[in-house]
C-alpha cells in the first residue's frame, strides 16, 4: 500500500512538470487549460468526501478512511500520467 501512495507523489510531480510546460509552450491556451485542470482537481475533491463519508458510514478504520479521501485523486494523477507520457498525445 505504501507504493502505491509514493507513486501518487511521482506521478503528481511529473503530472505537475509537464502540465506547467504546456502551460509555457502555449500561454494563449492557459486560461482555458487551468480551468480545466481547476475542476478535475474540484470533482476528485467531491468524490473524495463522498468517499470518506461513506467508509465513515461503514464503520471502517482510519487508515481505510484516510484511502477513500486520497483514492479519486490517485486514480486522477495516475491517468493524467499515463496520458502525459504517451507519445504524440500532444
Amino acid at each position: 500500500m505504501p507504493d502505491r501512495w509514493l507513486m501518487m507523489a511521482w506521478h503528481a510531480n511529473f503530472v505537475f512538470a509537464m502540465r506547467s510546460m504546456e502551460l509555457w509552450a502555449e500561454p494563449a491556451h492557459a486560461a482555458p487549460r487551468l480551468m480545466k485542470h481547476a475542476a478535475e482537481k474540484q470533482r476528485a475533491m467531491l468524490k473524495g468526501m463522498v468517499g470518506v463519508t461513506e467508509a465513515m458510514v461503514r464503520g471502517v478504520t482510519p487508515l481505510a478512511v484516510v484511502e477513500a479521501a486520497l483514492e479519486p485523486a490517485r486514480r486522477r494523477v495516475a491517468a493524467n500520467a499515463r496520458g502525459l507520457a504517451r507519445p504524440g498525445k500532444r
